[in-house]
């Protein structure tokens, strides 16, 4: 399993949700995640991928897309 297909198995998790979101696809618009599922997203990432994700960076903004979470998660894993 790629990296991408990781991330949207952990936000089906997360969200409860046994959806596939489109790489470019809002995840909060589309009501898909809300604020509250955040940091369990966060957990889960941090816990799959083995890093840690800055405080900073717990902003629903770094967190929209699948396409923003796999560029965010080499930033964060370098």
């Amino acid at each position: 399993m790629n990296k991408r297909d990781q991330i949207i198995e952990i936000i089906r998790q997360v969200s409860g949700k046994n959806l596939t979101p489109a790489p470019d696809e809002s995840l909060f618009e589309s009501g898909m995640l809300d604020s509250f599922a955040l940091t369990d997203l966060v957990t889960e990432l941090e816990n799959k991928f083995n890093l840690k994700i800055p405080d900073s960076a717990l902003n629903p903004r770094k967190f929209d897309t699948v396409e923003l979470i796999e560029q965010n998660l080499e930033e964060w894993g370098s």
